[in-house]
């Protein structure tokens, strides 16, 4: 066997061993307006239905998404920082048991320029095969960029309705 293929086949077998998703989208905005619209805890609020991102956004340092009523929706630890570029965030949920049962998972968002837009590619897995929170945020991410992408190309959210956690 080639070293390609063992390559190509030990890149499969890793993928088979975690669950992804990715999200891509472009937005009409300057990347480090979208960086602000990712980690301001006010503009996060207006589009992740009540939903507040919080942290200090340096490397080692803790996150959260706080939902209206100051409850903890998810936590973690901000992993990389390059604004206005790059953000990984170890994250676990932690107001649905069954999904915090599953443990950390890894979220990178990349923020390239091209010409009048940013392209915004998020990253969200998790290091074991068929992951319910990797099929949960999949439902959950094209959501919330979706309303991301509309508020800062408008000025207005797609779906101000405030998130009901179960």
């Amino acid at each position: 066997m080639s070293q390609q293929d063992r390559a190509a086949t030990q890149a499969g077998t890793h993928a088979a061993q975690e669950s992804v998703f990715v999200y891509v989208t472009y937005i009409r905005t300057a990347p480090q307006a979208l960086w602000t619209a990712l980690t301001s805890p006010e503009f996060t609020a207006r589009y992740w239905h009540g939903v507040r991102a919080e942290s200090d956004w340096q490397p080692g340092s803790p996150w959260q998404l706080r939902f209206a009523d100051g409850r903890v929706a998810d936590s973690g630890e901000i992993v990389e920082s390059e604004p206005p570029h790059r953000l990984v965030i170890r994250w676990r949920n932690q107001f649905r048991p069954d999904l915090n049962a599953e443990g950390d998972s890894l979220c990178t968002m990349e923020i390239v320029a091209q010409d009048d837009v940013a392209k915004l590619t998020v990253t969200h897995r998790m290091a074991r095969p068929g992951s319910k929170f990797i099929e949960a945020v999949s439902g959950g991410w094209p959501l919330i960029l979706s309303n991301l992408k509309t508020l800062l190309e408008t000025g207005e959210v797609m779906m101000p309705l405030l998130f009901k956690p179960d």
